[in-house]
């Protein structure tokens, strides 16, 4: 009896420590498959072409921009200063200079983020990267424009944006 007993106390216990084992998970380290990085972008002559053309175009477009605002920046800028300078002028005519300086200052954020858009395109689309050295600095002359402004120079912040142009109408040459 005892012999059975012990036999079947071995058992259970030989049937635990299997189940034990069996509940075990055993993971092998599979070496990973190297990764393969593919561009979705075909190089191809006609694409760089097309590109090209489409940067062309949005340079064209930031210089009508760039030059519409400088044209009616002067007249602008001269209003505004002169009211600073006017100590005569009433509250609603300083209120309507305030709306103004305002204006202004959006426009030129609002040109800059176009210039920096452009910029950016320059950067990262290479059949344009050839091109980066000569439109390279827009965004930061933009900058200065917006500075200048800042700081009640309204006047004077039309010159940096010359320079913009000139970088731009270059950039059209470049691209040709």
């Amino acid at each position: 009896m005892k012999i059975t007993q012990l036999l079947f106390v071995l058992a259970i216990l030989g049937f635990f420590a299997v189940e034990a084992d069996a509940q075990r998970r055993t993971t092998t380290r599979r070496p990973a498959a190297p990764r393969v990085v593919t561009s979705n972008t075909v190089s191809t002559p006609a694409a760089q072409a097309a590109d090209m053309k489409a940067g062309a175009e949005k340079v064209s477009i930031q210089v009508k921009n760039v030059t519409k605002f400088i044209f009616i920046l002067g007249s602008v800028a001269k209003g505004i200063e002169d009211l600073d300078k006017d100590t005569r002028a009433n509250r609603a005519a300083k209120q309507a200079n305030e709306t103004n300086k305002r204006e202004v200052i959006q426009a030129i954020r609002n040109l800059r983020a176009g210039l920096a858009t452009l910029e950016v395109e320059f950067r990262t689309k290479d059949p344009l990267k050839k091109h980066l050295t000569v439109i390279q600095g827009i965004t930061d002359l933009s900058g200065q424009s917006e500075d200048l402004a800042l700081s009640g120079r309204f006047m004077d912040a039309g010159k940096p944006l010359l320079l913009v142009v000139e970088k731009l109408s270059d950039t059209l040459v470049a691209l040709r």
